[in-house]
């Protein structure tokens, strides 16, 4: 989903997530059949998202911040956890060796005890994304990934995006066309809030509504 800064792509992920209520119309899940789902309910039916920026917890670790993100699958329970029971105790360790494992397949381990200010941004954006998928999701929205990256890390985190499409679907909001083309299937344009053009990206790149919006061509 791409679109110039202000046409409505991360309220468009915002009605899909739940956090606004659409004016009109629904957003289905297949995976579980159900209809505009409550935030709450999205790692249930295999949905986990990113955040523009990073979205991290400043005062958790890396590591914690990951886990953060596996507690939806986790079986001790509150209680067991909170009284230091056996099974508390297994589930969270395990918790803690899956996060560990996660990061090192998004090879960024080594900052794993680390606080979240104290590592590079596009590391950041990594460990975002590592704690997104400790909810084993099917489907991966990702928030303008590509912001306030350099040229390598850029061309680092194509990499990863089409590496993990190999396994789940991953939805994109981005205004870097160049950054996106590469890596998608199909592109939904959006302009003001309006669905200005679909289609592959070579449909997309020759779309007249589409040059306009980028180069403030009036039509």
């Amino acid at each position: 989903m791409i679109g110039p800064n202000g046409a409505g792509k991360t309220t468009a992920f915002n009605v899909a997530c739940g956090f606004v209520k659409p004016s009109e119309g629904h957003v289905h899940f297949p995976s579980i059949g159900q209809a505009n789902l409550k935030p709450s309910q999205l790692a249930g039916a295999g949905v986990a998202r990113t955040l523009q920026g990073v979205g991290l917890f400043p005062h958790c670790s890396v590591l914690e911040n990951v886990m953060a993100g596996g507690h939806v699958r986790s079986h001790g329970g509150f209680i067991s956890g909170l009284l230091a029971l056996p099974s508390g105790v297994r589930s969270e360790w395990a918790l803690r060796r899956d996060a560990y494992a996660m990061l090192e397949r998004l090879g960024v381990a080594e900052v794993a005890a680390r606080l979240p200010s104290a590592i590079p941004y596009g590391i950041a954006k990594k460990v975002s994304v590592a704690r997104a998928l400790m909810c084993d999701p099917t489907l991966l929205l990702l928030d303008e990934p590509a912001s306030g990256l350099d040229e390598a890390e850029l061309d680092d985190f194509a990499a990863l995006i089409t590496d993990l499409r190999s396994s789940m679907g991953v939805l994109l909001v981005e205004h870097d066309m160049e950054f996106v083309m590469p890596l998608v299937d199909r592109l939904v344009v959006l302009n003001f809030g309006e669905v200005i053009a679909t289609g592959t990206p070579n449909e997309v790149r020759r779309n007249d509504a589409v040059i306009a919006a980028y180069l403030g061509v009036e039509q």
